[in-house]
Order: structure tokens, then sequence, then C-alpha cells
């Protein structure tokens, strides 16, 4: 285990095989479907089981890590052998995860520096892994935690549901702005600005939402090298469809690597609701 450890949590949406191959440490959030508590993750509450209760109005809410059970991931750690640790999490507004880790961090048998990366999703990946960067190319955990500062404030995290619903239900959205986008019978298309939900624009179909999804992920791309993904519920075939649109339109700033393509974690997936689709995109340094 590396002197500095970079952990992170289970909505940032990396593919265990990458968390893996940069030793970066996911802590799993908690999904409450009916009466059951499940930890977000192939083996607890899946993104196919969040669809499926949210369709049947089954009780769906979500939990954060205790700050015991975040001391614990520290000690942990610590234990390996870490000197230090950067625990990098979805925004503070938007969930109390930051708060468990600045909690755990006072006990801590090491220092932790915690940053809120005012992300979510993908975003908040991409700034743990411009950590885990940073801590392999020699940088302390102070120059980690700047560098997931810088990569998730250059991200843009774009996205379009079917139903506002679902953010008023989870408190995301106030009562009045979901009603209103009912009463439309339009298709919202949203974005995260300083770790809040935002609304950008409203559009009247899931074909005209998807194509102006599109133009907003290439505009926010701009020139430079980028790192591009794509995330869904339930939405499969769109999000193939916008997967290989941007994989074609941003080939030269991607410089060979893949527009990232899967579902959405089942803690976000519980927010947004099924038909979802969203785009992250992150300029790399």
């Amino acid at each position: 285990m590396s002197r500095i450890v970079v952990v992170t949590d289970s909505t940032a949406s990396l593919p265990a095989e990458v968390a893996a191959a940069h030793e970066i440490v996911v802590v799993p959030l908690q999904v409450v479907i009916g009466a059951e508590v499940l930890d977000e993750g192939p083996e607890g509450a899946t993104p196919a089981m969040v669809a499926a209760a949210l369709k049947e109005w089954t009780p769906v809410s979500t939990s954060r890590p205790s700050p015991a059970a975040m001391r614990a991931v520290y000690e942990q750690a610590a234990a390996a052998g870490a000197e230090a640790i950067v625990s990098v999490h979805l925004s503070g507004d938007m969930s109390g995860t930051y708060e468990s880790a600045q909690l755990a961090a006072q006990d801590a048998p090491v220092p932790v520096l915690a940053v809120d990366s005012r992300q979510v999703g993908v975003a908040t990946g991409y700034a743990a892994l411009a950590a885990a960067e940073a801590v392999a190319a020699g940088g302390s955990a102070e120059e980690a935690a700047e560098a997931a500062r810088r990569r998730a404030e250059a991200s843009s995290s774009l996205f379009y549901v079917d139903t506002l619903e679902y953010l008023r239900r989870g408190g995301r959205i106030g009562a009045a702005a979901a009603l209103l986008g009912g009463a439309l019978a339009v298709k919202p298309l949203l974005a995260i600005s300083d770790g809040r939900v935002e609304s950008l624009e409203r559009v009247r179909t899931s074909q005209r939402a998807l194509a102006r999804l599109e133009e907003l992920a290439v505009t926010a791309a701009g020139d430079g090298p980028v790192d591009v993904c794509v995330a869904h519920l339930a939405n499969p075939d769109r999000a193939a469809t916008l997967t290989s649109r941007l994989a074609e339109r941003l080939a030269d700033q991607l410089e060979g690597r893949e527009v990232w393509c899967g579902e959405l974690g089942a803690v976000l997936g519980a927010h947004v609701g099924p038909g979802m689709i969203a785009a992250c995109v992150a300029p790399r340094p």
C-alpha cells in the first residue's frame, strides 16, 4: 500500500478495476428499499433493483456512511502502512458523506485530508483519480487533495431526466420546480453547479434532450484533452447512442481513450429515476 492512500465513496462510479489499479479505497453508501438496508454495489443494491422499486412506487431512500464506518476505513489503511489519507467525496450539499469523513478524520490514527468535490458521480471519481495520480507522481497529501479539487472544479456534469419527481422526493429540487416541469411535460436539462442541481434548459422530447446534451458536452470539452463518461438508469440504448456520438466528435481530445459508458449507481439512481442520461466531461490536467 502507498504511504498516501486515496479514499472515495461508491457514488464516484469508478469501475472496480480502475479503482484497484490506482489503489483507491471505495466506501459504500447505503440504499434503503422498503425496509431493507443494502450497501451500494453488485453484491448489494444495484441500479436494476432501484429502477424496479421506483417504478413500483416502493419507498427508496439513501444513507451516508457513518463517521464510525469511515473511521474504520482510515484505521485499516493506517494498519496497512498508510501515513496519510486523502478522502474525496461527493458534494456536501447533496450528501452527509463529506461530513462523515470530516468527523472521522478527527480521531483517525493518521492525518486525513477530506475533500468536498462539489460534484457527483464520475466527476467525483475523476477527482479521486487525479489525487491518486498525484500520489503516484510523488506528490504530498496536500498536493493530491489540491489536484482532486482542481479536477472536480474543471469538470462538467450534465444530465436530463424523464421527470423531476424523483429529485423532488429526495429534496434535491423544490416542489414548485417539479410541478412546473410536470405541467409543461418537458425534459429538463440539468447540471451540477457548485455542488447543487441547477436547471439549464427545458426541451419538449427525449430525442431533443439527447441532442442538446450532446452539444452541451462538446462545448464543455473545449479544445484540450478530456475524459468523458456517459451514465444512465434503465436507458441503455440512448446512452449507447450518446457514447458513440461523443466518441466520434471528441476523438482528437480523447487521444485514444474510450468514452466510459455504464449504468448509474443505485444511490444516485434513487434520486434521478429511470430514463436518466448523464454526460461528464473532465478536462485532463
